[in-house]
């Protein structure tokens, strides 16, 4: 035992591997290991700090065995261009389900996410947006999961969680479902929306090219490998996808936005990014539309070309669908403070690209 504790030295490092180190090496060394300690240090305090009140006197634990739950779907917004993706991260606080879960747990709809029976519909990266994300969750509720008479007297949870949310994140609409429904695995379409400037782009090929993603291909090509996730198998089935014009600009037709339509039931890593990428070369002339068939023929390409993924901050998870009968229960309040929000965005944006352009 004493043998093991005088080899351990911090990480794998041991002993006799230390002696192959110049001393100048083994400053750099201990002087890396010293920030990363000031790093996670960082962290957990930040995370203490987050768990703490300061503002508000330390409160009795809310008692949820008193109360009724019931089972729902969540309809969010969000625009993800300062987040580090829709999903929970070990190394980063800075992402939507993190500020989702807090406000939940901030106004008591649910004890933890443990026990919330919480499913997401889609995961999206670093930077992309949505206006159509679903999420099912069990929450707290004044009348219970089989009481559906009047559901306007239900709490009003859009609203609860928009005044603890982060401006850039707001819950539109909820719907009553059977405890059983997963905003994941009963999703049955996934709708994404990628918008882009025409500039010079052969619109009339990248539509040429979009025909032949049609069906369902094996897309290793097209998508990042995502084998920490378990992912292995990359058929994917696109039933529709499609180039048309969002806004045009009659005086400079360069100027107008086109707006990439793609929908299927599931999508790989950085699918829609890949397939946007190509598309843009295809679009600047640097390759024939052929060349989807050519990457969809993975057993004559068995390896990924080298080509750049389009950016993710025009990408859009724009609608989720389910087969069956969703009742959304909005409102008009809140939708209209939605609205706001949004239109603020938009004139700040407006402002900061005058700027950017001057």
């Amino acid at each position: 035992m004493e043998k093991v504790r005088n080899k351990k030295i911090h990480g794998n490092l041991d002993i006799d591997h230390l002696r192959n180190f110049s001393k100048e090496d083994l400053i750099e060394k201990i002087i890396s290991l010293q920030c990363h300690n000031v790093e996670l240090k960082n962290i957990i305090a930040k995370s203490q700090a987050r768990g703490c009140s300061k503002i508000y006197p330390q409160r009795k634990p809310f008692d949820f065995s008193k109360c009724k739950f019931r089972h729902v779907f969540l309809q969010f917004l969000y625009l993800g261009w300062d987040y580090q993706g829709y999903a929970c991260q070990e190394d980063s606080f800075n992402t939507v389900e993190h500020f989702l879960f807090e406000a939940l747990i901030k106004t008591c709809l649910i004890k933890d996410r443990q026990s919330s029976n919480y499913h997401r519909c889609g995961r999206t990266d670093k930077g992309v947006s949505s206006f159509g994300q679903v999420v099912s969750i069990d929450l707290r509720s004044k009348l219970g999961n089989d009481n559906n008479d009047d559901l306007y007297k239900e709490i009003n949870y859009c609203t609860i969680l928009n005044k603890v949310l982060p401006s850039a994140i707001r819950c539109v609409a909820w719907c009553p479902v059977k405890e059983n429904f997963s905003a994941r695995f009963n999703c049955t379409l996934r709708k994404y929306k990628y918008f882009f400037p025409k500039g010079y782009l052969n619109i009339t090929k990248m539509r040429e090219a979009t025909k032949l993603l049609l069906g369902t291909h094996d897309f290793r090509n097209f998508c990042k490998m995502d084998v920490g996730n378990g992912v292995v198998k990359y058929i994917r089935t696109i039933t529709s996808v499609d180039i048309v014009p969002y806004s045009l600009n009659k005086d400079n037709e360069e100027y107008s936005m086109y707006v990439l339509t793609i929908q299927g039931q599931a999508f790989l890593w950085h699918q829609i990014r890949c397939i946007m990428g190509v598309l843009l070369l295809i679009g600047q002339e640097n390759e024939d539309p052929s060349i989807v068939t050519e990457l969809l023929d993975v057993k004559k390409h068995c390896r990924k070309p080298d080509y750049n993924m389009a950016s993710e901050v025009p990408l859009n998870l724009y609608e989720c669908e389910y087969d069956i009968e969703c009742h959304w229960i909005y409102d008009d309040a809140n939708l209209a403070d939605i609205i706001k929000k949004l239109e603020s965005f938009w004139t700040f944006q407006t402002i900061k690209l005058s700027k950017d352009s001057s």
